[in-house]
């Protein structure tokens, strides 16, 4: 058996060396172990090569003469972490802050655009997401999975982003100004009489059109540009080992956007009450907050450019996986049907978005009665999107120990357990507010009051584990899956299944309603769907904990596998061409000894 010797004038044996026969019990493992190792110049190891050195120790020794060393170049740090590292986090995380800035602000000021409108209402939002979002939602993945198959990444990344961008600055300089004109108010009003008031939710989806449209591209830019962008993207240069690290971190920054934006919407609202009469305050408001959410756009841009022109993308191992071709629109549904994996995410999306959804609405509609203006219902938002930051900030503190420690399996059903906690006690609340309305006098507030608080903690426990806990889990679980089934099952899980959720949540409640005549009497019922909804949540993350441990272990084992085969075996050997008495090893050749002969030097 021959081994390698690559000389790089590092290693060097004792002037007068005496003749011995080597073996491989007797050969360079006893002389590393002496004191004379101590006097090698230039040579160092790092932890990691050190204890590679050691797990190989073993099998590199019934190699015979050769002994096995691993030596290791450590990489810059950085308070620890690797410079390679921080240039992927830190950009990251200000695309995340950007990203949720916006989505703040679009997502507190779509509901006062279609609650508020005139001929409009709370009872719009179950019609617009059934019959609005969610066809869009399913054209915007049809589109995107054709787009994925023509453009590049670069490329697909600004076509998506850009319209967005586009769309929001026109809505509040052009669309918004010019609604009187853009609506069909009279054609709106015309239908109402003919067809009665029960059709006054579906008829203002035309009353109101331009409003609706915003709500929807609203609703999109947390499915497409959160969902699919941005964790597409980190997935994409991140390790499962950073992912785990990081990921939960991602969030920090991200909420401390939560805080500043909703402070931004409390400004806003307190600037339109100080305006003059006249004057619409909503429309200079919704400039100057359409104008931030433009420079964030193009910040967020300008972050993807950096990171594809400066950081390098993870080495990908050699694993012999089976290449899929590209897929038409409808093999591709049928390939994600068929898998159990993607099934299993797209439950966990659907059923977060129905059980969200069973409890939102219901509380939004006794925000409404509670605060019909819309300053102060804009104002309320303001201070409820800073708590939900203040909130999903301390989680994602939390978070980190939470999968160190309990791993990715106990991570994933926390959110459930919250969310089901905590609407049980609000749905509590409206059933039994009134026997418990001398109780609630007492602390100074009125069973309506009570329910709006306890549904926005409701709000605010749910959203702060999702973003800490459930959406990390979640983007952990794309990441030991072929790019195929990222990129297409990223589509139809984040961008189809999160509205399908709401819409699904919705079409509940619309039947609930004409079963039983109003969303009150519909509670308890609501109530048990809830706990369905929840249970079938946990049950498919605990089999997607299997299946993401079973795919971690494989590529664990591949990546051990394939650091073993590229470990190379350094023999001493004579310098036979130079005759050199010392047997130092120098210059640039590589020289063969024979592993199986013992040698007398």
């Amino acid at each position: 058996m021959e081994a390698v010797i690559q000389t790089k004038g590092l290693l060097s044996l004792p002037s007068n060396p005496k003749t011995r026969v080597s073996s491989a019990q007797s050969g360079l493992r006893s002389r590393f172990t002496t004191k004379a190792s101590k006097n090698l110049v230039g040579f160092s190891l790092s932890l990691d090569g050190f204890q590679r050195f050691h797990g190989l120790r073993a099998e590199a020794a019934a190699a015979a003469d050769g002994q096995a060393f691993v030596g290791g170049i450590e990489t810059p740090k950085f308070l620890g972490v690797e410079i390679s590292t921080i240039k992927k986090i830190v950009p990251l995380g200000l695309m995340f802050f950007c990203i949720l800035f916006n989505y703040t602000i679009l997502r507190d000021t779509k509901d006062v655009l279609v609650v508020t409108a005139k001929g409009s209402g709370a009872e719009i939002i179950p019609f617009l997401k059934t019959w609005v979002n969610l066809p869009m939602a399913i054209g915007f993945m049809l589109l995107y999975t054709k787009l994925s198959n023509v453009l590049s990444k670069q490329a697909l990344f600004y076509t998506v982003i850009l319209p967005f961008i586009a769309f929001f600055g026109a809505f509040g300089f052009v669309l918004y100004p010019l609604s009187n004109v853009f609506h069909p108010t009279a054609l709106a009003d015309k239908l109402v009489a003919m067809l009665g008031p029960r059709f006054v939710g579906p008829i203002a989806i035309l009353r109101i059109w331009s409003f609706c449209l915003f709500y929807v591209m609203a609703e999109l830019w947390g499915s497409v540009v959160i969902s699919v962008l941005f964790w597409g993207l980190a997935n994409q240069i991140t390790t499962v080992d950073e992912a785990k690290k990081f990921y939960p971190l991602f969030g920090l920054g991200a909420n401390v956007a939560l805080v500043f934006s909703g402070r931004t919407v409390k400004y806003f609202s307190s600037l339109r009450q100080n305006l003059g009469p006249g004057v619409d305050g909503w429309a200079i408001s919704l400039k100057g907050m359409m104008g931030i959410v433009v420079l964030m756009g193009l910040i967020i841009c300008s972050l993807y450019w950096w990171v594809n022109a400066y950081v390098p993308l993870p080495e990908v191992t050699n694993k012999k996986k089976k290449q899929k071709p590209k897929l038409g629109t409808m093999e591709s549904l049928k390939f994600l049907v068929s898998s159990r994996y993607v099934r299993d995410l797209a439950t966990l999306v659907v059923a977060y978005g129905i059980s969200i959804n069973l409890v939102e609405v219901t509380w939004k509609s006794k925000l409404k009665a509670q605060f019909p203006s819309p300053n102060e219902y804009s104002s309320f938002m303001g201070d409820f999107s800073t708590a939900t930051g203040i909130a999903t900030f301390t989680m994602m503190l939390v978070s980190q120990w939470v999968f160190n420690k309990y791993g990715w399996g106990v991570a994933a059903t926390i959110t459930p357990t919250v969310l089901l906690l905590t609407g049980a006690a609000f749905f509590s609340l409206i059933l039994f507010g009134g026997p418990l309305a001398p109780v609630i006098g007492q602390l100074g507030m009125t069973p309506l009051l009570a329910a709006v608080y306890v549904g926005a903690l409701q709000n605010i426990f749910s959203k702060s584990a999702k973003y800490s806990l459930f959406d990390p889990c979640k983007e952990m679980a794309y990441i030991p899956l072929d790019e195929e089934t990222k990129v297409k099952g990223k589509a139809a899980v984040d961008v189809v299944c999160n509205p399908l959720g709401k819409s699904g949540g919705a079409l509940i409640q619309q039947f609930m309603i004409l079963t039983f005549g109003s969303l009150a009497n519909s509670t308890p019922y609501l109530g048990g769907v809830l706990l369905m909804i929840v249970l079938a949540w946990i049950g498919a993350a605990k089999s997607l904990d299997s299946q993401f441990s079973e795919l971690r272990k494989e590529d664990e084992l591949e990546k051990e596998m394939e650091e073993r085969a590229a470990v190379k075996i350094p023999v001493l050997g004579q310098d036979a061409s130079t005759g050199n008495a010392n047997g130092s090893i120098g210059g640039e050749k590589s020289y063969l000894a024979d592993a199986e002969t013992p040698s007398v030097q």
